[in-house]
């Protein structure tokens, strides 16, 4: 071995040894004072997929369109279908004008369709005056402006004047879905309730409006009965489902401190003046119980062909308001001790503007035991709007509606006739 040779080979090991143990301390020093995320901890592959889909996936944007006059259960059916195909619910809610051009004259006008409609729960936002046909215009307005996705409808045919389809443009850009159609109501079938009365009348009693609003409205003094149900016109075709109601309802209770108000009334003909009562009531507490009364219940009292919508009809009608929790179906004229007990109702109110305000100075007043324990509450109604106003405005127009109605019942006799399976809730 050559002279200096083990020397130097000893001093460039320890001179590498000197420079990695640097690195190697600076390395682990960096870490330590960078903290633990300086190792980052990589989430599973599927957490990424997910949380990539997430960052990528916008709301899927759904457009259904509709007169909603006289708005019910059905339209309100309709309303919860459309939304299930998507994440938000975009309403078109059709002009006076272009239902009086294409179908006749509304019953309900443009403003009072539009508070009915942003009242049920499933709508996101409305579209004033929208059109009857959904024009190339109007679809890519909805597809730009509104970032629509998908144009809903029933499965029932929705044709133009000149018979031709009133979807066909969103049918042929794929961005189009059909819903079932609620079985057993239309608003063509409401009113020819109202109208069958009419036909029922002699030929000269048939044009004395003032005699056909007493048919509606005359109640005939019995003594209020609670048991059973039944009026003079029982002409409903819907077949309740406990699966309707459950998919109607809000599956919740209310809490252990919950300030709980109750409201009860027919609910016939569901309108805005009872849409803007229940928007009062549910602000004066957590949680609102509206009770519905029996049909025998509003027969005695309001007279034998109302109510025009039987009691299961009203209760979802109700229990589709945003502003409702829970419903009594059936519920008591009188309101006890023991059901106040039984609900832990902490008020009971009442608006300025029904039906019928003699109770209040009636020996049995169905509200004594909530004014003795001093939580009855009588609110401003909103909106003088009763459910005979609606009935009047039929009546004093029901030449206009029977044309109506004789036209739409030959369409929707023709859809019954040829009506298959649609899958759908």
């Amino acid at each position: 071995m050559e002279p200096g040779t083990s020397t130097g080979c000893s001093a460039r090991t320890l001179a590498a040894c000197v420079i990695g143990g640097i690195v190697l301390g600076a390395s682990v020093l960096a870490l330590h004072l960078a903290g633990p995320a300086a190792i980052p901890s990589l989430p599973p592959l599927d957490a990424l997929r997910r949380r990539l889909r997430r960052r990528r996936r916008r709301p899927v944007r759904v457009y259904m369109d509709g007169c909603f006059d006289m708005m019910h259960y059905g339209h309100c059916n309709a309303l919860r279908q459309a939304r299930a195909l998507g994440d938000e619910l975009i309403v078109g809610v059709i002009s006076d004008d272009e239902i009086k051009a294409n179908k006749g004259p509304p019953v309900t006008p443009l403003h009072e369709r539009m508070i009915m409609v942003r009242a049920v729960k499933w709508v996101d936002d409305v579209i004033p005056d929208a059109p009857y046909a959904i024009t190339e215009e109007f679809m890519n307005k909805l597809f730009t402006e509104y970032n629509i996705d998908y144009i809903i409808h029933g499965d029932d045919p929705c044709l133009l004047p000149d018979g031709t389809d009133a979807y066909a443009l969103a049918k042929k850009a794929g961005r189009y879905k059909q819903i079932k159609r609620t079985e057993g109501v239309s608003t063509t079938d409401i009113v020819g309730r109202m109208l069958l009365c009419v036909r029922e009348r002699s030929s000269s009693d048939a044009h004395n409006h003032s005699s056909l609003q007493r048919q509606f409205s005359s109640g005939h003094g019995q003594k209020v009965d609670d048991s059973g149900s039944g009026s003079g016109t029982r002409v409903s075709h819907f077949l309740p489902t406990s699966r309707r109601i459950v998919q109607f309802s809000n599956s919740r209770g209310p809490g252990p401190d919950s300030r709980i108000v109750y409201i009860d009334g027919a609910f016939d003909l569901f309108h805005a003046g009872h849409v803007e009562i229940l928007r009062l009531a549910r602000e004066l507490g957590d949680f609102l119980l509206v009770g519905i009364h029996t049909d025998q219940t509003i027969s005695s009292t309001r007279g034998r062909h109302r109510p025009i919508m039987n009691l299961h009809e009203r209760s979802l009608s109700v229990l589709a308001c945003r502003y409702v929790d829970e419903v009594i179906i059936g519920a008591p004229w009188d309101v006890s001790k023991d059901m106040i007990t039984t609900f832990n109702i902490s008020s009971v109110v009442h608006g300025t503007i029904a039906e019928n305000m003699d109770f209040m100075e009636d020996d049995s007043n169905p509200y004594a035991v909530p004014i003795a324990m001093g939580i009855y509450c009588r609110l401003e109604s909103p909106l003088d709007i009763t459910t005979s106003t609606i009935i009047r405005r039929i009546v004093a127009n029901h030449e206009a509606y029977q044309k109506r109605n004789e036209k739409k019942e030959a369409s929707e006799k023709k859809y019954y006739e040829s009506k298959s399976f649609v899958n759908g809730e």
